[in-house]
């Protein structure tokens, strides 16, 4: 079987659950994953013969993904924001919307003091923490996560973005009181758990069926781990220190009151490429206080 029948197979496959751009995308995603090549490769040798493993391998992913498993899961790895990073069932899938709660974190790092110190609270796969580190060159950042098996899959990625230098892992508790040891920093960024107790019954298979319910229950109303964070995490942050949230669908104004009960300014709320609101920029205290 060549290249080119081997996708074609897989594509036909996936085609009576897909409509034919994603069962092509993500036969030559598969395709690319079984054999190592790039697609550019797959395309120039197409009439080139695939390799028995790699025919096994392509039969077994794609049961998988019939299946109904995410996509990053069976390849194992995703990109955002320009990186490609290690994922698996362990940390949420890294996605579009928290590109916007990334940018006011990028935005903001770039403007603070030289080396500036970082932490990406609830970090799952690192993903917001580390693109902070890939934009912010002198940025010095923490990722943290209550799971050991988040951490893993964060560690992984420090060293893949050979970022070891200037990133660190740790475990924290975002519903507890800041371990002392983390110390001060400059700008809090965080995307937690805010899904309602209600909405966790109503997930689509694919998200509730894979994805970590840790990093997806926010409680009962969602928003458990922003009273704790807005309350006990004020205390790592250096006067005039910054939090930046992404939040759900909705959640925008509550968030915010949060925000303010605990002596927090709202400087600015972002939308994503959907235009929905999906995150907030927040000031707490004042340099000279």
């Amino acid at each position: 079987m060549t290249l080119a029948e081997l996708f074609l197979k897989t594509r036909n496959l996936l085609m009576p659950k897909e409509d034919a751009e994603s069962a092509s995308f993500i036969a030559r995603e598969l395709l690319c994953r079984a054999t190592g090549l790039r697609r550019e490769q797959i395309i120039a040798d197409r009439n080139a013969p695939a390799t028995p493993k790699a025919c096994e391998e392509m039969d077994r992913m794609t049961a998988r993904v019939m299946l109904g498993e995410p996509l990053a899961y069976v390849l194992g790895e995703w990109e955002f924001y320009g990186m490609k990073l290690t994922v698996n069932s362990n940390v949420l899938i890294p996605r579009d919307d928290t590109c916007a709660v990334t940018e006011l974190a990028i935005r903001q790092t770039l403007f603070l003091d030289s080396n500036p110190r970082v932490l990406d609270l609830c970090t799952g796969s690192g993903c917001i923490g580390l693109a902070v580190a890939n934009r912010v060159k002198d940025a010095k950042v923490t990722l943290a996560d209550i799971s050991r098996e988040a951490m893993q899959v964060a560690k992984k990625n420090i060293v893949s973005q050979k970022l070891s230098g200037r990133v660190t892992c740790v475990q924290a508790n975002a519903l507890e009181q800041p371990p002392a040891f983390l110390g001060k920093f400059d700008l809090i960024v965080s995307n937690p758990p805010y899904i309602t107790t209600q909405e966790m019954t109503e997930l689509p298979d694919s998200v509730g069926k894979f994805e970590p319910h840790l990093a997806l229950h926010g409680g009962q109303d969602g928003l458990d781990f922003y009273r704790a964070i807005a309350k006990n995490y004020k205390a790592a942050l250096k006067p005039g220190g910054y939090l930046c949230f992404e939040f759900g669908m909705g959640q925008g104004d509550a968030v915010c009151r949060l925000l303010e009960d605990n002596g927090f300014t709202i400087l600015e709320r972002s939308r994503d490429f959907n235009d929905r609101e999906r995150a907030v920029l927040a000031q707490f205290g004042r340099k000279d206080g």
